[in-house]
């Protein structure tokens, strides 16, 4: 039985290491029994195989490979591409690519390095080592296969070659910040961190929506000293707010979401990293002494998740948890489809008759769609709270009913938004859904945490928030405009913000904003009659019959 089995497990191995060690095992003192034997045995091939395979991977990554012969895989069947100095085969990974495969195939048999690093940190391409083939042959190159595949869209957005980006000291507001981002981001960028769904109807509505909430400001109340501290899932945060996540902030600024850790830290307000961010969660954290949140897409593969998950429990820094929901599905992104993938040319070469042909382009905001595990559902609490401990907060919440079901079902809290008007187009703007839950069933404030984001631009509009109930607020796209001038650009963003904030909650009469903020300093008339009908009354008669748990 004991030599049957040793065999099998010798079976893979050379023969003449076979041999030596069948003899050896055999031979082991007569007082170890062969389980004991055995698990020796498995901690030598074990070893040995580790061995193997370095030896194997070294062997790979000493193989020189000519660009002739890179050249001659540009094909939608057998695809290679350059990264960094490495060759790797892409073929089946092109077909499963979140951006598409024509993203891919356009630099079949060429060097993507550039295209790659503007918009991926170098080491997320490490999870593709197993296609290594070997390394470029750097004597190889030729001045036709080094030529650069056209970007036009990549490049400055303005045709105004006049146009002088304005020093960080003229930066006197958050508009600042966007003006000089459409007239300095690259088409794509602009298209990606700028557009919204189908008609941005419901993007332009988050911030119109606050003009129609006038404040109501009370006097004489002594407001010499101000507090805007507050704190949120054990951060501290010198104002209540928080940078909301934004994917691929390495298109806006080269060190993307390591500036903006490093600038929300500085700067005494939290960073909320995204799933879709240019750099690994590791690389982030490892920047920022400083607690951070999480925003989380669920992967249709979901030990990828678990991965994720407890990966940012282990370390120490996230504290919470932000489950995105409002996007199931891939919106329609039309100012982003309509930045075509560059190098058309290489494309039409590669894909001539394929099936791909004819797809609209994906655009940068579908670059990891097709990973997004359409099925999640409110069941799904009990999975994550499985293999985490950290607060749990369901993010976007666009009507009071699920605020009252995620309050009932168990999240730690919510975060009101329509992810900046880029899910259901003609959503309601997020601070209206803010006064419906108030109005309906403010008793959800007193169980849970109430977070929003969607179109706030000046101190008095996270004012109004506050003042409505929300525990903070979160920007994206002005610390994204921001990010254009580097961690510099967000500090400074901050503390814009921060002045405004203190002069609002001054000239309304409050010396203690997260103390004193109520309804009372607001006068929300103006918007009141777009609120729906009280349909929470009904949802809290049937709750029970609808959460299964």
């Amino acid at each position: 039985m004991f030599r049957a089995t040793l065999k099998r497990f010798l079976g893979r191995i050379d023969i003449a290491i076979r041999n030596i060690l069948f003899i050896i095992f055999l031979r082991l003192p007569f007082i170890m029994d062969h389980a004991n034997k055995l698990h020796l045995l498995t901690k030598v091939l074990r070893a040995f195989r580790t061995d193997s395979k370095g030896a194997e991977q070294k062997a790979i990554m000493t193989r020189k490979v000519s660009t002739h012969e890179i050249s001659q895989h540009a094909n939608e069947e057998d695809a290679w591409i350059v990264v960094n100095g490495k060759v790797y085969d892409v073929t089946k990974f092109a077909q499963g690519h979140p951006g598409g495969a024509e993203i891919i195939y356009q630099f079949a048999g060429r060097d993507a390095s550039k295209p790659y690093n503007s918009t991926h940190s170098p080491s997320l391409i490490m999870e593709l080592d197993d296609h290594v083939i070997g390394e470029l042959d750097t004597s190889t190159i030729t001045e036709e296969w080094s030529r650069e595949v056209q970007d036009p869209q990549n490049t400055a957005s303005s045709t105004d070659t006049t146009y002088q980006r304005p020093a960080l000291e003229d930066i006197i507001n958050l508009d600042d910040f966007e003006h000089v981002a459409m007239n300095t981001f690259s088409p794509k960028s602009w298209a990606y961190n700028s557009g919204a769904a189908n008609d941005n109807f419901t993007r332009d509505a988050n911030r119109s929506f606050f003009r129609d909430i006038w404040f109501r400001p009370a006097i004489m109340r002594n407001v010499s000293s101000v507090n805007l501290k507050s704190t949120l899932f054990g951060c501290d945060l010198d104002i209540p707010v928080y940078i909301s996540p934004v994917g691929a902030a390495k298109t806006v600024f080269e060190e993307g979401e390591l500036a903006l850790a490093r600038g929300a830290a500085n700067s005494g307000i939290p960073y909320c990293l995204s799933t879709m961010s240019s750099y690994s969660l590791s690389e982030i954290l490892d920047v920022t002494s400083k607690p951070v949140f999480y925003q989380l897409y669920i992967n249709k593969d979901r030990p990828k998740t678990e991965a994720l998950v407890r990966l940012a429990q282990d370390s120490g820094k996230v504290k919470a948890l932000f489950v995105t929901a409002d996007l199931p599905v891939m919106s329609k992104r039309e100012a982003d489809e309509r930045i075509k993938p560059e190098g058309n040319a290489v494309l039409i070469k590669v894909t001539q008759g394929s099936k791909h042909v004819g797809k609209k382009s994906a655009g940068l905001a579908k670059s990891n769609s097709s990973m997004i595990d359409s099925s999640l559902n409110w069941n799904d609490l009990k999975w994550l709270r499985s293999i985490t401990n950290l607060p749990i907060l369901v993010k976007g919440v666009q009507r009071a009913e699920d605020a009252l079901m995620a309050a009932q079902v168990g999240f730690d809290g919510i975060v009101i938004s329509n992810h900046g008007g880029r899910a259901a187009d003609t959503a309601p703007p997020a601070i209206l859904i803010l006064l419906e839950i108030h109005r309906y069933c403010p008793e959800v404030f007193g169980k849970i945490k109430v977070l929003i984001d969607g179109g706030f631009r000046r101190g008095s509009d996270v004012v109004k928030a506050i003042c409505l109930g929300a525990s903070a607020v979160g920007l994206g796209r002005p610390f994204q405009y921001a990010l254009g001038y580097g961690q510099e650009g967000v500090e400074h963003a901050v503390e814009l913000l921060k002045e405004e904030i203190q002069t609002s909650t001054q000239l309304v009469g409050m010396t203690d904003l997260m103390r004193d903020a109520s309804p009372t300093y607001l006068n929300t008339a103006g918007v009141e009659h777009l609120l729906p009908p009280n349909y929470t009354s009904i949802q809290k008669s049937f709750l029970r019959r609808l959460i299964k748990l």
